[in-house]
């Protein structure tokens, strides 16, 4: 098994990288590495999103925003648009200087059967099945985790232990795949971060840490599960909230209502100041809300919590969703040129919509 080759450590500029900067038909700043494309697509309130396609042969400046369908996070302003573009440039030169290697491999995962397998190095494998994807440690390399994060069996699923392993074997990952690592184990396993680091987490360094100060800090306050504009009362918004924003069927909810200028969606949820924001017992706009504040229906709230975890998983795993774009285009680059230039299994979909239509394209992704 060859060894993982050393990053090469020199400082790297657009032009040794290969980025290529410009400004597209409607004035959006967009950016050219090999056969992908990015550019940052304005998603409301001074916010934008850093977007991608595949395999786009047109001028920067004949680009248009329907050119563009996936989405990899927020960025705050055209400098970090160019930053972001530049690290992940980075990263797929990177990827060229590591060692691994896809092989055929038959065996059983947590996940389901293994349909294909990525050598990292002797005893690192990543395993991809129908439906997930993680790696699988040697007995010999899973001794070397760190007890506080070590899983019994070595297997170290894509949602966030894959962290673990990149963690614990640096040398084996992209300098922007460690970034992410150590970002999630911060968030999701601050005290074992803390013991492996010697240094204490500063409030917003992470985000496992600071909900357990939020929890710990307003266990006893009213905090909103659910709100909406009142159709009763204009300028204002009518709230439901629980004490400590703990959801159910059984939890005691009482509503409120918050002026909308100064109501906003927040980290941790809202927290009501009973000295300024007055408990409501009148109409309700809330569907299902009848008569002495009880309501009949909890939709409301059920669908709060449900995006709040949907929220929290889509942060464990926006990483992800970079490496895959890019996973995607090194290993059908490789392949087309060994099938004699034909696209396998890749088939054109609608603009906004283009998958990866056989097990081929499937079978090159890796964590």
């Amino acid at each position: 098994m060859n060894p993982a080759r050393s990053l090469q450590t020199e400082v790297s500029t657009p032009e040794t990288l290969g980025v290529e900067f410009g400004t597209a038909a409607d004035s959006m700043a967009v950016a050219r590495i090999g056969d992908l494309v990015f550019t940052m697509v304005l998603a409301g309130h001074g916010q934008y999103l850093l977007a991608s396609a595949w395999r786009v042969s047109r001028p920067l400046a004949a680009l248009k925003r329907d050119d563009f369908y996936s989405h990899h996070g927020a960025l705050a302003d055209e400098a970090a648009f160019r930053d972001r573009t530049i690290e992940q440039a980075e990263h797929s030169r990177e990827l060229g200087l590591l060692s691994r290697q896809s092989v055929p491999m038959t065996c059983s995962t947590p996940w389901g059967a293994s349909q294909s397998a990525t050598v990292y190095a002797d005893g690192i494998v990543s395993h991809t099945t129908a439906g997930h994807r993680g790696f699988q440690l040697s007995s010999a390399r899973n001794a070397r985790v760190h007890p506080r994060l070590r899983a019994d069996g070595g297997w170290y699923e894509e949602d966030a232990a894959w962290a673990v392993v990149a963690l614990t074997f640096p040398d084996l990952f992209t300098a922007y795949e460690r970034k992410c690592a150590d970002r999630t184990i911060r968030d999701i396993w601050p005290d074992a971060w803390k013991a492996i680091s010697g240094r204490s987490l500063a409030p917003g360094e992470s985000y496992g840490k600071d909900a357990r100060s939020f929890a710990r800090k307003h266990a006893g306050d009213w905090i909103v599960i659910s709100a909406l504009r009142s159709d009763h009362h204009p300028g204002m918004t009518e709230v439901i909230a629980t004490i400590g924003g703990k959801p159910g069927e059984r939890v005691k909810e009482r509503r409120f209502l918050v002026p909308s200028d100064e109501y906003a969606i927040v980290r941790f949820g809202f927290v009501i100041d009973e000295a300024r924001h007055a408990a409501y017992d009148g109409p309700s706009s809330f569907a299902g809300w009848r008569g002495g504040g009880k309501r009949l229906m909890v939709n409301c709230e059920r669908q709060a919590g449900e995006l709040a975890r949907m929220e929290a998983a889509r942060r464990k795993t926006q990483h992800q969703l970079d490496l895959i774009d890019r996973q995607i285009t090194r290993r059908m680059t490789a392949l087309i040129p060994q099938l004699g230039g034909r696209q396998a299994g890749y088939r054109r979909a609608s603009r906004r919509s283009r998958v990866p239509s056989s097990n081929a394209t499937a079978r090159a992704w890796q964590l």
